[in-house]
């Protein structure tokens, strides 16, 4: 890998770290109570206990690159650190999607379904619930650079096998030599 790309990427994996744990900490603390319609929690919502579960995974996993590169260069596991960051981006995406769709929901009411919204009773839960997304996309943003990274890394390491004698599309020089002789002939 580029020298040049090692110390962003170990910046982008410690800054994922922060922000994944922020995000979880303030959505598994996120609990309001009201008189007239009850308690709210996180746990209610299924949406929001999938981001909890994707940024306590996508922490572990920062954590578990950082200290692997600690012992030996992630240029080595290249191929396996791609897919890695690309799944948590992808796992970052869909809980990002989903908890955005309640917090939504929750902001919005949906009508035709008959579902109020609920921010005006339960102000202080969307609100954390706000922060712990936008925290979450943040890190999102993180793996995106960093999936980015890693895809260099892989490919620009990857060498390419053409024959020394071929053209950009890769056929020998030779052959369309061949094929000039045969249509003059």
């Amino acid at each position: 890998m580029a020298a040049g790309l090692k110390v962003p990427e170990m910046a982008l994996r410690v800054c994922v770290v922060p922000l994944a744990l922020a995000s979880l900490w303030e959505m598994a603390t996120n609990a309001q109570a009201d008189d007239t319609y009850g308690e709210v929690k996180f746990s209610d919502l299924s949406g929001f206990s999938y981001l909890v579960g994707v940024n306590a995974v996508t922490a572990a996993y920062a954590v578990a690159s950082i200290l692997l590169s600690s012992f030996k260069p992630l240029a080595r596991y290249g191929w396996v650190i791609l897919v890695m960051d690309q799944a948590s981006a992808y796992l970052l995406v869909t809980s990002a999607s989903a908890a955005a769709e309640l917090l939504q929901l929750a902001r919005r009411g949906e009508r035709e379904v008959s579902w109020g919204e609920v921010c005006s009773y339960f102000g202080r839960f969307c609100g954390k619930a706000t922060v712990s997304l936008a925290l979450h996309a943040a890190a999102l943003a993180c793996f995106v650079a960093l999936s980015l990274v890693s895809a260099f890394r892989v490919f620009s390491s990857t060498p390419c096998h053409l024959p020394p004698d071929a053209d950009a599309d890769g056929q020998p020089k030779h052959a369309q030599a061949q094929e000039e002789q045969v249509r003059y002939h």
